[in-house]
């Protein structure tokens, strides 16, 4: 998978999670799920603890607003250092 595909699939996600703001019971499910796919999305240390925070973000009432995908893919592509 591209990184721009991973960009446009995060957007996507990011957009499902807000879903929330009209049914707010969607968060039970999507919460766990946005976790998962988080780390298949990103490998390693990376995944895991975007995983973490997409699913605290998804869980506690509010933060929706916060593009989690986006902001991994970001990183990973962005502002992380080159190794």
């Amino acid at each position: 998978m591209t990184k721009k595909q991973k960009l446009y699939i995060g957007i996507v996600f990011d957009l499902m999670g807000m879903i929330s703001y009209v049914f707010p019971v969607a968060d039970v499910v999507w919460a766990p799920v946005s976790a998962y796919l988080v780390t298949k999305l990103y490998k390693g240390n990376v995944g895991k603890v975007g995983g973490v925070i997409s699913f605290l973000e998804e869980a506690i009432p509010g933060l929706d607003f916060f593009p989690t995908f986006t902001l991994v893919w970001l990183y990973v592509y962005k502002w992380k250092k080159k190794e």
